[in-house]
């Protein structure tokens, strides 16, 4: 059964931005999809992120699809790193990864270790890649989503004047987002 998860950034929640919106538009379709809330900003760290998941580890498998936005980027690398078999795809939404502008450049940095990611191991643990990014994002400059899709081998979805792609920016809802995760969905 194919499974949706939604990732949130520093001082996010699961009831933010398009996040409840593509849970509905998706539950629409049969898929379950799940948003776990992590604890920040206090409290945020890589291992207690993980702790959270560790619920729901029985739940990712092949047929899931992991969806992060800002920090839950970061969180969403360092799983595929971790894995040992791969998902169905990944998804990064607004994605800090170490390119300078980085408006919270200090905690990204600490909650990454650095910002060094295992590239191969990364590409190994998911079947497909999408990476969206804007122009006039003022916490993560263009230069991460640039690249990132180079990393992973893919085109930028380049969106512009679509700031940091939250309720600020207009994203209480995400059409392209959707319209790609359908996309996934109905490859089978």
């Amino acid at each position: 059964m194919a499974r949706v998860f939604i990732f949130h950034g520093t001082g996010g929640h699961p009831g933010e931005n398009w996040f409840p919106w593509l849970q509905d538009k998706l539950k629409e379709k049969g898929v379950e999809t799940i948003i776990p809330q992590f604890p920040t900003p206090e409290g945020q760290s890589l291992e207690a992120w993980l702790e959270v998941l560790k619920e729901y580890e029985t739940q990712i498998d092949a047929n899931t699809i992991l969806i992060g936005h800002s920090l839950g980027c970061i969180f969403l690398l360092r799983l595929l790193e971790r894995r040992n078999e791969p998902i169905k795809a990944a998804i990064f939404v607004a994605a800090p990864i170490g390119v300078k502008p980085i408006k919270n450049w200090d905690g990204d940095s600490a909650f990454s270790g650095g910002f060094q990611f295992d590239w191969d191991r990364i590409r190994a643990n998911a079947g497909r890649f999408i990476a969206y990014h804007s122009d006039d994002d003022p916490y993560v400059g263009l230069g991460n989503g640039q690249e990132l899709a180079r990393q992973l081998g893919v085109e930028l979805t380049f969106i512009p004047n679509s700031g940091h792609f939250n309720a600020s920016a207009g994203y209480t809802k995400f059409d392209k987002l959707f319209e790609n995760v359908e996309a996934i969905l109905n490859q089978d």
